[in-house]
């Protein structure tokens, strides 16, 4: 078990003494976390909570190891940023896993003629184990993918990245040119996963619901494996890929979102922010939220609301 982390959990659920607060604070679904201060339980051999239907309460061994958690967790931050000078300064970041290469790569090299003393260190990690490595200080700053919900994280502006179909070019769909979301109707789908984006998930799921269109199933994972397959589809930027096609959609109904995250501001992380918006647009074709074209909702006739 990872002691500081289970501590880093209970200091979160202590302060808020509300398991479903505590989660959104963590930006980790309640189940998780409820089994991980149950395992930090078991591990002391002590109930650290009073629990019932209408309240979270420490108990008496818990208030005593509330202020030596502190303490701990505070220690080790101390030493690992020790640690980090020691070797240099370092900018801990997190990256989307499915992030273009070229985009990291421009992102890695921007910094450094930016910031030449400082190593960026990127982590390919999604959207929710980014707002935790936040909250625990593994990383200094991510690119984040919204909807997302995480109290007293500091956001950069928000960019916009209009979405079509990726597809087998074998598709008969492939040939032609714009697509509704409901010319989708029996392919599977392929999405980031539900645990690292769940606000994503949401969001596309209900949009795809709206206009007609419900997978069969729905497939988790950073790779286009399946859908170069033809076993499924997936939403993503216009790109262009041998053995797949992309199309646009009817009305742009699916937008992904994005904007840099970090909870303590320095002057590295501001600088890395600015220098994020810079590359996304460039090199990933991204603009400003309030730059982006209205999305337009056009359902096919019989489709309901």
């Amino acid at each position: 078990m990872d002691l500081v982390r289970h501590l880093r959990y209970f200091i979160v659920v202590a302060e808020e003494l509300h398991f479903g607060n505590a989660a959104i604070r963590l930006g980790m679904a309640q189940p998780p976390l409820s089994q991980r201060i149950k395992r930090l339980e078991e591990e002391l051999g002590v109930r650290l909570f009073d629990r019932s239907a209408r309240q979270v309460r420490l108990t008496e061994p818990g208030r005593l190891l509330l202020g030596e958690a502190r303490e701990i967790v505070a220690r080790v931050d101390r030493l690992r940023e020790l640690a980090r000078h020691g070797q240099g300064a370092v900018l801990r970041v997190g990256v989307p896993p499915d992030l273009a290469p070229a985009v990291i790569a421009g992102l890695v090299a921007g910094f450094r003629e930016s910031h030449p003393g400082i190593r960026l260190a990127p982590a390919e990690i999604w959207t929710a184990e980014q707002v935790a490595a936040l909250a625990e200080g593994a990383i200094d700053v991510g690119i984040v993918r919204h909807p997302v919900t995480a109290p007293g994280l500091l956001f950069g502006p928000a960019l916009v990245q209009p979405q079509g179909v990726l597809l087998a070019e074998e598709d008969q769909l492939a040939r032609g040119g714009e697509l509704h979301l409901a010319d989708l109707a029996g392919r599977e789908l392929l999405m980031p996963p539900r645990e690292g984006e769940p606000g994503v998930h949401a969001e596309v799921l209900a949009e795809c619901r709206r206009q007609g269109y419900v997978p069969p199933q729905v497939h988790e994972g950073a790779g286009l494996g399946l859908v170069l397959a033809g076993a499924a589809v997936a939403f993503g930027p216009r790109a262009e890929l041998p053995g797949l096609a992309w199309r646009p959609l009817l009305g742009s109904p699916i937008a992904g979102r994005v904007s840099t995250a970090w909870r303590a501001e320095s002057e590295a992380v501001a600088a890395f922010s600015a220098m994020a918006v810079r590359t996304l647009k460039e090199r990933a074709g991204m603009v400003d939220e309030g730059a982006a074209p209205v999305r337009r909702v056009s359902r096919r006739p019989g489709v309901l609301a």
